[in-house]
């Protein structure tokens, strides 16, 4: 018996394996904090972005209403 255990403390057959596992899961933890922390980073340059754009469009005259002004049509 004293001779199994000191052949299995011993074996470093899946000491491989478990290093790996374990720095995989090191990797998807860090991988997911950041994710969630910059959520609200890119929800917010999003935002910012499509207020932006509104604002632009709607000062923007509309194409129909320069072509009027030149006796053009849009069509």
């Amino acid at each position: 018996m004293r001779n199994l255990i000191s052949r299995l403390w011993q074996d470093e057959q899946g000491q491989d394996l478990i290093e790996y596992t374990l720095l995989m899961a090191f990797v998807a933890l860090a991988s997911a904090a950041l994710f969630i922390s910059s959520g609200a980073s890119i929800s917010s340059i999003w935002s910012d972005s499509n207020t932006e754009l509104t604002s632009a469009a709607s000062a923007a005259p509309s194409r129909r209403a320069r072509n009027r002004g030149a006796g053009t049509s849009c069509r």
